[in-house]
Formats: C-alpha cells, structure tokens, sequence
C-alpha cells in the first residue's frame, strides 16, 4: 500500500494555550492509537528545534558539514504522522482526524513507491 506522510508545520500549535496542551495530547494519541488499532499506523513524531538545544546540522553533497537547518522556506516541518492506506482518501481522512485533535492544519504527501519493496 501507498505510504502517506502526513505533517505539520513548526510554530502551527503556538496559538493553543498552555492549560489546554494535556487534552490536546491525549486527544492526539488517541488518533494514534486508532491508526495502530486500523493497521494503518508507520510512525509519528514531533521534531525538536534550536530553542530546545538540539544541535542541527546540514550536510551537503560534498559532505560539508554546517549548523542548521536554514531553511530558505518558512515552512519547517514541526511534526509528521506516516500512515500505510490504500487511497489518497484514506490519507486525507486521517489528516482530519489529526488535525482535529492537533488543532492545526496538515498537510498530505504520497512517498514515492519503491520498486524492491514487497506489500
């Protein structure tokens, strides 16, 4: 089946007040739970950033090293959910059922298929 990554962008969940963080998280990992329960669940995480001294590099094709990442874009991913679904549908209905719960958009990309890998 077709795998989906379903993301946010860093920066998206600031506009939830602070008391309100304990039932977004449980309301999130209920949506979690209920992809692992469908068989549909790959991998979910948020990702840490300067502010939460975490050293960021970026390595180049010559295998230049240098700290980052420095995005050109605003868009930096804040955390990502990765769903194995039959359709595009079904990605999208998970989406929803994360942004719910996260309380911010989401955005849906298709991960290329891999020819060596079996279903």
């Amino acid at each position: 089946m077709p795998k989906y990554l379903i993301s946010f962008e860093k920066g998206a969940m600031d506009h939830i007040p602070a008391e309100d963080f304990p039932e977004v998280g449980r309301v999130s990992h209920a949506v979690v739970q209920e992809a692992k329960d469908a068989g549909v669940f790959v991998f979910t995480g948020g990702l840490l950033y300067e502010n939460d001294d975490v050293e960021h590099a970026v390595v180049g094709t010559d295998g230049l090293v240098t700290d980052g990442p420095y995005p050109e874009s605003k868009e930096v991913i804040g955390g990502v959910m990765i769903v194995d679904v039959p359709t595009r549908e079904d990605a999208l209905e998970w989406a929803a059922k994360i942004a719910a719960a996260c309380r911010c958009a989401q955005d849906v990309r298709k991960f290329m298929h891999d020819p060596d890998e079996t279903d």
